[in-house]
């Protein structure tokens, strides 16, 4: 079997990932914006970025106060129920990108239109509603870390950056003008996701900032369902077996 292409550093078209990195680099905007609603509005728990989660777990059962034992638990163990169910998806989603994609970014949009449906005229979340909203976020965001993994994009996570900021300082003088690009462009649509959910927690309510996120969930889930009905050389790249190797996972 041939070697595939390498990326030329095309974030909309071309023969390697086609539309995925800038639908992907959506996707990080909505993350930014769930964990914005999830630490600001949900007893400091992160849905999206388990590292800091177990952390902020940690500092909850020690008693450190305002942080929830709860939600953490619950965001936890909802991630790892939606990577599982995500492995599982992109097991039965063979050599279809597009497909894999456009099907997990459903099922999250639904999972979190439904937290915006909890947290709609609730005010603030007693510690019930803050864990049913925290795992059903989490789940989703275990579903996208795990399709995501499988897609193998470069530098394109989704959620976490700790090794795409250390990629912009470590290969400053070796990696070229795309992979910069790209690597900024990731952190830079996590900040504008998650200043953008800040402004709206702080000043309109939790169910309207976490309402974009589905939305635009919605959005990529659009753009694919076009993209897939016709033949393209990025559509059947590898997803299954053995997941391509993520230099930012």
């Amino acid at each position: 079997m041939s070697a595939p292409p390498r990326w030329d550093g095309a974030l909309l078209r071309g023969p390697v990932h086609g539309p995925l990195p800038v639908l992907l680099l959506v996707m990080t905007t909505a993350t930014g914006l769930v964990d914005a609603v999830s630490v600001l509005g949900l007893g400091r728990v992160f849905v999206a970025n388990m590292t800091g989660n177990v952390v902020f777990l940690g500092f909850a059962v020690a008693g450190a106060p305002g942080f929830s034992l709860a939600a953490s638990l619950a965001a936890l163990g909802g991630f790892l129920v939606g990577a599982l169910a995500g492995g599982r998806l992109a097991a039965a989603r063979a050599h279809r990108r597009g497909h894999l994609l456009r099907d997990v970014a459903l099922i999250e949009a639904v999972l979190l239109f439904l937290g915006v449906g909890l947290l709609a005229g609730a005010g603030t979340p007693g510690s019930g509603l803050a864990s049913a909203v925290a795992a059903s976020a989490a789940v989703a965001l275990g579903l996208q870390n795990s399709a995501v993994r499988r897609l193998a994009v470069p530098d394109l996570t989704t959620t976490v950056l700790t090794m795409t900021l250390t990629g912009i300082a470590a290969d400053v003088r070796s990696a070229g003008r795309p992979v910069v690009t790209r690597r900024v462009l990731a952190v830079v649509t996590m900040f504008v996701g998650a200043l953008a959910g800040a402004l709206l927690v702080l000043h309109v309510g939790l169910a309207p900032a976490l309402l974009p996120a589905p939305l635009l969930l919605v959005l990529v889930v659009v753009v694919l369902a076009v993209a897939v009905r016709r033949p393209a050389p990025w559509a059947p790249r590898e997803v299954t077996g053995r997941p391509v190797r993520n230099p930012s996972s």
